[in-house]
């Protein structure tokens, strides 16, 4: 199904299907609720914000191509870059894999491998920007962005009879998390929980919200590579005193775990950021929260956004497991 126009312009993005799982639904006793961003056009919820911000860069008929960095992030640009016949060159860190620059390329973006981790390819990028002229499309931290993924929270709204009791995501840099609070704002759902999600290793926002202000990781060394961001947006942590924001930090062991039994689950393939959130669900995390009175008891419901499963493989997930000790 496709998303409305907005402003003239037909989006890139699909509306996800919200379906109900009952594999997770017994795993944390009450209903839980599925926002299948994964069957994206581009893999993941990024081609909302960045196919937005891609819109509006060639809305505004600039002469230089655009410029982004990533996995996902790229993945969106360039789909949205192919769709509006721009050229584009992608740069993504060496941690990145194979895999996401095969599917660059297949959509006709230029990549260079950049770095270990995305704030390399990031400064990298910054510096084509200034040397080049070309268009920036930041992966997380553009209001366009925000912007363009609250279009998840408005297709909730649509889909649900009632309001959901928590929202559970996966943050990285911030930018869905900015999303989904733009969203909640915007449906008058803004006192709806969102219990946020990050792997140990790469769990920038929950040090930023311990410290009450910016943090940078001294490294990446989770293997959810996609939660990468040394940094997150200032706007996420903004976000934390727009609603009720949770914070939790899950082990890279819990966020495979979780990745394989939803596969055993659902039938779907995703990855270990992925996995962050749905972890949260399968360790008991929730319920924890409830005894601890963090959260209500009981909920109406939980709503869990599947972000994205374009970088992953059966082989890659199986040396994940190895490279973790789970075989």
């Amino acid at each position: 199904m496709a998303a409305q126009p907005v402003g003239g312009q037909k989006p890139f993005h699909v509306v996800s299907p919200v379906l109900e799982s009952l594999p997770l639904s017994k795993a944390v006793g009450t209903k839980v609720f599925m926002k299948l961003e994964n069957v994206q056009p581009s893999g993941s919820f990024k081609i909302r914000g960045i196919g937005h911000l891609c819109q509006d860069v060639r809305g505004r008929a600039l002469p230089d191509p655009p410029l982004s960095t990533g996995g996902n992030a790229g993945l969106a640009a360039a789909y949205a870059a192919r769709k509006l016949g721009l050229p584009i060159t992608v740069v993504v860190p060496s941690s990145s894999g194979p895999t996401p620059v095969r599917k660059l390329e297949e959509l006709g973006a230029t990549v260079e491998v950049y770095g270990k981790v995305w704030d390399d390819a990031n400064r990298r990028a910054q510096e084509l920007v200034k040397t080049e002229g070309w268009v920036s499309i930041h992966p997380f931290d553009h209001p366009l962005v925000w912007e363009g993924h609250a279009s998840l929270v408005r297709e909730l709204k649509d889909a649900l009879e009632a309001k959901p009791g928590a929202i559970v995501v996966a943050v990285g840099g911030g930018g869905l998390l900015a999303g989904v609070v733009a969203g909640l704002h915007q449906v008058g759902w803004q006192d709806v929980p969102i219990i946020a999600a990050e792997t140990q290793g790469a769990h920038s926002f929950h040090e930023a919200l311990k410290a009450g202000r910016l943090v940078t990781l001294p490294d990446i060394t989770s293997v959810a590579k996609c939660l990468g961001a040394k940094t997150v947006a200032a706007r996420a942590l903004e976000c934390a005193q727009e609603c009720q924001v949770i914070s939790q930090v899950v082990q890279d062991t819990e966020a495979v775990r979780a990745v394989e039994r939803f596969l055993d689950d659902e039938r779907m393939l995703v990855q270990p950021a992925c996995g962050a959130a749905l972890a949260v669900l399968y360790s008991g995390r929730l319920q924890r929260l409830q005894s601890e009175g963090r959260l209500r008891a009981p909920l109406a419901s939980v709503v869990v956004v599947v972000c994205g499963g374009s970088n992953i493989h059966s082989a890659q997930l199986r040396a994940l497991k190895s490279q973790l000790g789970l075989e």
